[in-house]
């Protein structure tokens, strides 16, 4: 008989802290979505990430460049076409790569 009410206040006790960490857990999730949700839409943090993105989308046509130019006529037609593609794509599309910022 007490390892019967041993065992259904052990039962008891998991099941309200389960219930109270749940309600804790979900109300701290929604306060760090809000405040993440705040600082995606803050427009000094948007436009640095914008910022960001030109400065990568530069770098990186820099480095194609280089590499077209000292890779030339090496590289197999295939991948040659691939690339020639996906920039052409990039420049006559929509005008939002496949990370979804702008080309500006």
């Amino acid at each position: 008989m007490a390892a019967m009410r041993y065992r259904l206040t052990f039962v008891v006790g998991l099941a309200v802290g389960y219930v109270l960490g749940t309600k804790a857990g979900r109300e701290r999730y929604e306060q760090l979505r809000k405040s993440a949700r705040q600082v995606a839409q803050n427009p000094a943090v948007r436009n640095t990430a914008e910022s960001a993105a030109q400065q990568g989308r530069h770098f990186a046509d820099k480095a194609y460049t280089a590499v077209s130019d000292k890779v030339g006529d090496r590289m197999p037609d295939s991948v040659a076409q691939r690339v020639r593609s996906l920039r052409e794509r990039n420049t006559n599309g929509s005008g939002a790569d496949d990370w979804g910022t702008s080309n500006t």
